[in-house]
């Protein structure tokens, strides 16, 4: 079994990300990680660029695909099982809804639905109930999309806010490989994870 692993620039996920990480890689030996030209290449106080992309070469053990030259032969040459893209923030939402391919991220997931083959979607962004809610449902429409079950993280301060319950990302790796939604797909209000 590949697993592919995206990640954007969600950056304040970016520890329940490597946790996660560590974790999906000791229940699959090959871990593909490929960031978002923003994920790979952005300081933060959550860590600098070199760090975060050190960290997820680290747990994967190999390199990070960071460039959209470097995601198109996983198309072609069928590189993965299944893409879970975690985080996905509603940036990278918005161009998965319209088709646009302009990120290592995007070309990963257009390379993976080529072959009929699952994208599971790790929400993360604070427009989820605003301008990314659009994205979201076309997406959920959408033949080989899959969602890791999210909720309001903070409805109180962050009233359009939604993030995704990292812990059931095994479990939505499961059920999106049998061509299902992990159910329930939306989580109680005020669920931080």
């Amino acid at each position: 079994m590949k697993i592919g692993w995206a990640i954007t620039g969600s950056f304040c996920t970016f520890a329940k990300t490597f946790e996660m990480l560590e974790h999906i890689k000791t229940k699959y030996d090959s871990v593909v990680p490929i960031m978002s030209e923003n994920a790979s290449s952005v300081s933060t106080r959550f860590g600098t660029a070199e760090e975060n992309t050190s960290r997820v070469s680290g747990i994967c053990g190999c390199p990070v695909i960071n460039t959209i030259a470097g995601a198109e032969p996983i198309g072609p040459k069928r590189l993965l099982d299944i893409l879970v893209i975690a985080p996905c923030t509603g940036n990278t939402l918005g161009k998965l809804a319209n088709g646009i391919t302009d990120t290592a991220v995007t070309m990963a997931a257009k390379a993976q639905l080529r072959n009929d083959r699952p994208v599971l979607i790790a929400v993360s962004t604070n427009d989820g109930l605003a301008a990314s809610a659009r994205s979201i449902s076309l997406l959920i429409n959408r033949k080989n999309h899959f969602f890791v079950p999210f909720g309001q993280d903070d409805p109180v301060r962050k009233e359009t806010s939604l993030v995704a319950d990292f812990k059931q990302i095994p479990d939505a790796i499961e059920a999106a490989l049998e061509k299902r939604q992990l159910m329930p797909m939306l989580l109680p209000s005020g669920n931080k994870k």
